[in-house]
């Protein structure tokens, strides 16, 4: 091997000499010398004539658009003594540059954490020769570090923000409700029977001439973007009017008459390249239509498990048919993906090991580009190394993820490496075990019994806590282990709620009353300051801060925890609540801990239907009933319609009492509402019955496809 390979050291007497072919090159010589010189104890000289000092070993940089390739490729190659660095133009120059590098050892981890090697000599094989071609022709990451163009660069990434004039859910921006709904009515999506503000008409001639010029004047402004998105809002909202809803037949459904709405702008702007999202309802390929080449479909696969790889799935051939149909579509076929838990930025999220088989089965179906959204700039859990390996991966699907990871951890945790790599294939494994399907809206409430489970929990604190140990020296390596520990400790606090008064919640009993676990509430304080430290602003997609999160839990600690007569007797559902909103069955309305502003914790939720909770009194004397109901429009959550409380005596059901709701109004504010039902001597029933009625349809600024008004229901405290 020694003789196949290039030695270069770099001595006073032997230079290494960096050749800039021509004036483009200089700067990406000089950015090569950076970082040699960094490495090596002798600086490296820059020249620009390749015929100076014959016998010295030279790495030759060379911008040649003939040789190479477009979509970010370059050349790397070699003869018996020198290397020659080849892109089309600076960038991927650069890309060549940093490829040798980590070649030589060389790593950027994350924006602030690089390794520089220190070298002495560094070997290249002779007679090498090989043109690097990205996977994917676009490659863009939304993750924390991916805001540094230094670390984009590294890692051969495209940045979203700069090239796209307009980005996203487009339709509001490029045709504003506020201006045009009460004048202009039907611009807006005949839905349900009803103008809808939530998205366009899309057979209007008007809104095309509006958009067309909205885009004119966005394309003058943005000169250098490289796209521009015409996309749907963030709704299932589309337009059913004879027009359309003639389209839609003809095409397959509501993406039918979208790329006869993108074809019209399309025509207008043929060298513009127009984006548009396959989202919910417009996910599939349209169907006998010819979509015009320069509309580039993003498709966006927004319910899919992560815990598993696409092909291993039972169920994946929905899947692949949709992949299958949109690449004989389209021409240019692009990927959203959905790699964390939105809902909460920092529970653990094992979904490591589907990465290198889905961006394969990707690239296997023709999927050209790829947008992979992490925690934008939020420092989620492990966010560190997912960035760095989604980098690797959709530059090259064929990387070796176990051979990156290792290679990764190592770097970044130092000592505490090998802790730290058990905890995450542990992880791993217990999801595999558990065979927990992975949403990207869950929480690790939902994962208590499986992969987050206590006695899991308990493995991977045991875990942690050797790392922390080992790495308490290394002030840089221990704040890297620190932040991991914030995962934990997040699963705790979310899942001590849930508890409550069980093991393993917050609460324990002291005297006839109950209180916070001792050291509990300062735990939370801490957590909430690291978190603050660390840059974490907000712990989910809905923007909740550490300090509101800290604030809500002490006032759960404070507030939510009650001691009723409820709690001893027979609580039964006449009418089953949604599963998903029934975690603790009927003891989630007799636990003694109330709902606060999560509906997804401590609250039970109907659709659709009565809510219906039969209590067995068995003579125990009491006289009040209260509980709590939610109302979250923008979830479709109400308030109940009405609310009837009956008495069981002598085989015969009795109205005790009836309430009715005001006139239901328009309302997004997230509302907490207390009812409170007294002087009833409850002790002269065998059974009691709480029906709550919802709205018999949703109201027309909420009304949606598949949808039905919900009613949530938290503690029904006897006293």
């Amino acid at each position: 091997m020694a003789q196949n390979s290039l030695h270069l050291a770099n001595t006073k007497e032997q230079e290494v000499i960096i050749i800039s072919s021509d004036e483009n090159a200089q700067k990406a010589s000089v950015l090569l010398k950076t970082y040699l010189d960094q490495a090596f104890e002798n600086p490296f000289l820059i020249q620009n004539d390749k015929s100076e000092n014959a016998e010295n070993s030279k790495i030759i940089l060379e911008i040649n658009k003939a040789i190479v390739s477009k979509n970010d490729s370059f050349i790397i190659k070699s003869d018996e003594k020198n290397i020659y660095l080849i892109g089309s133009n600076e960038k991927t120059l650069r890309y060549a540059i940093y490829t040798l590098l980590e070649t030589w050892g060389f790593r950027k981890y994350t924006a602030k954490d690089s390794f520089i090697p220190k070298l002495t000599e560094v070997t290249f094989l002779k007679n090498f020769n090989k043109t690097y071609k990205p996977s994917f022709e676009y490659r863009a990451l939304f993750y924390p570090d991916c805001y540094d163009e230094n670390f984009r660069e590294w890692h051969k990434l495209d940045w979203h923000p700069d090239d796209f004039g307009i980005w996203g859910h487009s339709f509001y921006k490029l045709l504003s409700a506020k201006a045009y709904f009460k004048t202009n009515p039907d611009f807006f999506a005949l839905y349900q029977g009803k103008r809808n503000a939530e998205s366009l008409c899309m057979t209007n001639d008007t809104v095309v001439k509006i958009i067309s010029k909205k885009m004119a004047d966005l394309i003058s402004q943005n000169p250098n973007a490289r796209f521009f998105s015409i996309s749907q809002n963030d709704d299932v909202v589309y337009c059913e009017c004879d027009k359309c809803k003639a389209l839609n037949e003809k095409h397959g459904g509501p993406q039918g008459s979208l790329y006869y709405f993108l074809n019209k702008i399309a025509t207008q702007f043929p060298k513009t390249k127009i984006t548009t999202l396959a989202y919910l309802h417009t996910c599939h390929a349209p169907k006998n239509i010819k979509i015009k080449p320069n509309i580039y479909t993003i498709f966006c696969p927004i319910e899919m498990n992560r815990g598993k790889a696409i092909g291993e799935t039972s169920d994946n051939k929905d899947f692949l048919n949709i992949l299958n149909k949109w690449t004989t579509t389209t021409e240019h076929f692009y990927l959203w993906d959905y790699t964390v838990e939105f809902t909460n930025y920092l529970s653990p999220f094992p979904n490591f090991h589907t990465f290198s088989k889905n961006y394969q089965l990707y690239k296997q179906n023709k999927v050209k580009g790829v947008f992979v959204q992490g925690y934008a700039d939020i420092a989620g859990d492990l966010y560190e190394l997912r960035q760095y390996l989604l980098a690797k991966i959709i530059w090259d699907t064929n990387t070796d993820v176990e051979a990156v990871t290792n290679d990764f951890l190592n770097g970044f945790y130092g000592n505490a490496a090998p802790f730290v790599k058990k905890y995450i294939e542990l992880l791993i494994q217990n999801q595999e075990k558990s065979d927990r399907y992975l949403d990207i809206y869950t929480s690790p409430i939902e994962s208590r019994n499986t992969f987050l489970s206590p006695e899991a929990m308990n493995q991977y604190d045991q875990l942690i806590s050797q790392a922390e140990m080992i790495s308490k020296n290394d002030p840089v390596i221990a704040r890297r282990i620190l932040k991991l520990r914030l995962a934990l400790e997040y699963v705790y606090f979310e899942q001590a709620k849930f508890y409550g008064k069980e093991a393993h919640g917050m609460f324990q009993k002291n005297g006839a009353s109950f209180s916070v676990k001792d050291h509990l509430e300062k735990r939370v304080s801490n957590f909430v300051q690291n978190c603050t430290d660390f840059g974490i602003y907000e712990l989910s997609e809905d923007g909740l801060s550490p300090e509101e999160y800290g604030t809500q839990w002490n006032f759960i600690a404070q507030n939510n925890v009650v001691d009723h007569l409820g709690e001893s007797l027979k609580y039964e559902f006449a009418t089953k609540p949604e599963p998903e909103f029934n975690l603790k069955k009927e003891n989630g309305l007799q636990d003694g801990i109330k709902g606060y502003k999560d509906f997804n914790l401590n609250w039970t939720g109907w659709y659709g239907q009565n809510a219906e909770i039969i209590i067995s009194v068995n003579n125990t004397d009491c006289t009040s009933l209260e509980f709590q109901c939610l109302e979250d429009q923008r979830h479709w959550i109400f308030l109940p319609s009405k609310i009837i409380i009956k008495g069981f005596k002598n085989q015969k059901w009795k109205t005790l009492k009836e309430e009715k709701e005001p006139y239901l109004t328009e309302n997004y504010d997230f509302t907490i509402k207390k009812y409170n039902f007294s002087n009833i001597s409850f002790r002269n029933f065998d059974k009691i019955k709480v029906i709550l009625v919802p709205e018999k349809k949703l109201p027309a600024w909420r009304e949606r496809k598949n949808k039905k008004p919900m009613l949530m229901l938290d503690e029904i405290i006897l006293k």
